[in-house]
């Protein structure tokens, strides 16, 4: 009997959740969601992004009678994993959906379509260029998201509710 219960519990806990899947216009459409519908949706990203800031400094001269050239690099990096929740916070242009990750001034990101081969899928949109990354503006500095950023587009959980309901009647028969 326990070992029943337990594979109910498990089964009930699997099948009650729901799936992340891409969002996309056709979605929004299905659902007809509006703006103000949207900012009330969980969403998450679909692959890890990092943003990265970095600063070379040269340093040229001399020390202790030898010539020397010194160079310092710090590189600010911002890594947002996997699935990490993320809220709307406007749409620009009915196609680019603005999206935060944490507090603070400016901090957003871009997701829209891109033109031919994206299904639909809002996918994180920057200034690509292919030494660099794709240039982005977060937090009023400007950082390089890596390439395989570029992957990385907005999902949504959906899940499939049936609820019946249902009313037994028990009927004894008649007799003559």
């Amino acid at each position: 009997m326990k070992k029943i219960l337990l594979l109910f519990f498990v089964f009930f806990l699997l099948f009650s959740c729901g799936v992340k899947i891409p969002f996309t216009e056709e979605l929004k459409t299905k659902y007809e969601l509006e703006e103000s519908n949207l900012k009330k949706i969980q969403f998450y990203i679909s692959s890890t992004m990092i943003l990265v800031r970095s600063n070379n400094q040269e340093n040229k001269g001399t020390e202790d009678g030898k010539l020397v050239d010194a160079q310092n690099k710090v590189e600010n990096r911002i890594i947002i994993p996997s699935g990490t929740k993320c809220i709307l916070e406007s749409i620009e242009d009915d196609e680019t959906y603005i999206v935060r990750f944490e507090p603070g001034s400016n901090k957003v990101l871009r997701f829209k379509t891109r033109k031919g081969n994206s299904n639909g899928r809002l996918y994180l949109d920057a200034k690509w260029d292919g030494q660099k990354g794709g240039e982005i503006d977060y937090g009023n500095l400007v950082y390089y998201a890596t390439p395989e950023s570029g992957s990385a587009m907005l999902l949504v959980i959906t899940k499939k509710l049936v609820k019946t309901k249902r009313k037994d009647r028990v009927v004894k028969g008649m007799k003559v």
